[in-house]
C-alpha cells in the first residue's frame, strides 16, 4: 500500500522561513573553512529505505565545519524519530573527502544516540561509512558501504551496500534511483530501493519527492512502501 501522508507542520514552517529570506542572501556562496547549516522536514523519516518515524512526519538539522582545503569536516546533527521511547536521535560525524582519478571519496564515522530512550533500550551506535562517486556530464553514480558493529535498539551488527544512479535534467531538476541490501544480526535482512526527483526552488532550498519500498513488508509497517516529500534549507 502506498502511503501519501500530508506534509507535516514542520515542512510548512521551513518553507515559510526560507521563502521569506531575501534571494541575495540565499545565493551567497559559503566560504570554505567555515560552518554551514541545514534544516528540513519531511513526511516520513526514511533510513536505508525503512521508516524511523513510524511513517509520520519528522524534522532534521545539522551544522558542519569544513576545512579550508575541503578535505575534512565535522559536526553535530539531529533528526526526530519514533523508536524505543525516543523522539530525537542526535549524532556527531567526522569525515574525510578526497578526490582521485576523477572519483570523489567520502569516509566518515558517526556516533548516534537516541535521547531519553526507555530503560534497558540500546540507545547508541557507531556507524562507519564509505562512499565513492563519479559524475560525467549530467550523469552521476555512487556506491555506498556502511557498517555498524552494534546498531541502536535490538539490532546488532549490520552491513548496508547501496548503488545509486543520478541524472541532472536541468540546472534545477535532478533525479536519482538507488537499490540497497541490508544484512543484520537479530533483525531481518532485506533489499530496499527508492527513486525520486529533486527540485531546487532557490540556491538554498530544495524539495524532494521520492518513492520507497522494500521486500520485507511482513516484518512491519516500517518496511512498507511510501511516497515521501521532503524540504531542505541550507545556509
Amino acid at each position: 500500500m502506498i502511503r501519501t501522508p500530508a506534509l507535516a507542520a514542520p515542512v510548512l514552517a521551513v518553507l515559510t522561513v526560507a521563502l521569506a529570506t531575501p534571494a541575495a542572501a540565499q545565493s551567497t556562496p559559503l566560504a570554505r573553512d567555515a560552518w554551514s547549516f541545514e534544516l528540513g522536514a519531511g513526511t516520513d523519516n526514511r533510513s536505508k529505505d525503512a521508516s524511523k518515524s513510524g511513517n509520520d512526519g519528522y524534522a532534521f538539522g545539522s551544522a558542519t565545519w569544513e576545512s579550508s582545503d575541503g578535505l575534512f569536516y565535522v559536526g553535530p546533527g539531529f533528526q526526530t524519530i519514533q523508536a524505543g521511547g525516543s523522539n530525537v536521535e542526535a549524532e556527531f560525524v567526522a569525515g574525510y573527502q578526497p578526490e582521485a582519478f576523477g572519483y570523489a571519496f567520502d569516509f566518515n564515522i558517526a556516533y548516534k544516540n537516541r535521547l531519553d530512550a526507555d530503560a534497558g533500550y540500546d540507545q547508541d551506535a557507531w556507524e562507519f561509512t564509505g562512499n565513492v562517486s563519479r559524475s560525467i556530464g549530467p550523469a552521476s553514480a555512487r556506491l555506498q558501504v556502511q557498517y555498524s558493529p552494534d546498531a541502536a535498539g535490538s539490532t546488532e551488527a549490520f552491513t548496508w551496500v547501496e548503488g545509486r544512479l543520478g541524472w541532472d535534467f536541468t540546472g534545477k531538476v535532478s533525479g536519482t534511483a538507488a537499490v540497497g541490501r541490508r544484512q543484520q544480526d537479530n533483525a531481518p535482512d532485506y533489499t530496499g530501493w527508492n527513486a525520486g526527483v529533486t527540485y531546487a526552488l532557490t540556491d538554498a532550498l530544495d524539495v524532494d519527492l521520492r518513492y520507497y519500498d522494500t521486500n520485507a513488508h511482513r516484518f512491519g509497517e516500517q518496511y512498507e512502501d511510501a511516497l515521501v516529500a521532503k524540504v531542505a534549507y541550507a545556509f
